[in-house]
C-alpha cells in the first residue's frame, strides 16, 4: 500500500470515526440519527474497491479492539453484538459496493454515484435489520420498522449530498495528486 493511499484511506477512518459521533438518539429505537453513513458512502465514492472496504474495516477493527470510535463515544465487542451491530458490521460491505458500482459504470458522475449509494444503503438495511431481528429477538417486521423505515427518508438525503459533493472531493484528491484518476 503507497503512503498516499495509505493516507486519504485513513483520512475516511478518521472522518467516519468524527461523523459516528453526530448523533441524535431516538425515543422509539435502539438505533441513533447519525451522520455517519457520509464517509462511508464517500469512501466509496472516492477510493478504490479494496481501499474504501480498507477504511471502514479499520473502523470496525478500532472499535472492536474497544477504543470509542462508535456512536455516543462508544467501543468494544458489546457494540458489536449489540442491536446496531449488523450496521457497523455492514460499513466495509457498503463502502466497496458502493465502489464497484460506481466503477460498473466505468465514469464517476452523479449518474453513477446515486444507484452505487442506493445500493450500499439496501446492504445496510438489510444487514442492520437482519442482525436486529436475532439480537432483538424480533420479527422482521418489527426489526424494519424500528431500524429500517424511520430512517428511509433521512438516508436518501445523505445519499444525495453525497452524490453531489463526491465529485468535487473527488477532483480535488486528483489535483492535489491524493489519488490517481481512475
Amino acid at each position: 500500500m503507497k503512503t498516499k493511499n495509505l493516507a486519504v484511506t485513513a483520512l475516511f477512518t478518521a472522518l467516519t470515526i468524527v461523523f459516528a459521533q453526530l448523533i441524535l438518539p431516538l425515543s422509539f429505537t435502539p438505533v441513533p440519527l447519525s451522520l455517519s453513513l457520509l464517509p462511508v458512502f464517500l469512501a466509496g465514492a472516492i477510493l478504490p474497491k479494496r481501499y474504501a472496504a480498507y477504511s471502514q474495516l479499520v473502523y470496525l477493527l478500532l472499535g472492536i479492539v474497544g477504543l470509542p470510535v462508535f456512536a455516543g463515544f462508544k467501543g468494544g465487542m458489546g457494540i458489536v453484538f449489540g442491536p446496531t451491530g449488523g450496521f457497523l458490521i455492514a460499513y466495509p460491505i457498503m463502502a466497496f459496493l458502493t465502489a464497484w458500482v460506481v466503477s460498473l459504470f466505468h465514469r464517476k458522475t452523479i449518474v453513477s454515484y446515486i444507484p452505487a449509494m442506493l445500493a450500499a444503503l439496501v446492504a445496510c438495511y438489510l444487514c442492520g435489520s437482519l442482525w436486529y431481528v436475532f439480537v432483538g429477538h424480533v420479527s422482521w417486521m418489527k426489526s424494519l420498522a424500528a431500524t429500517v423505515i424511520p430512517f428511509v427518508a433521512f438516508d436518501c438525503i445523505k445519499v444525495g449530498i453525497c452524490a453531489v459533493l463526491a465529485p468535487s472531493i473527488n477532483k480535488a484528491l486528483i489535483k492535489s495528486r491524493l489519488i490517481l484518476n481512475v
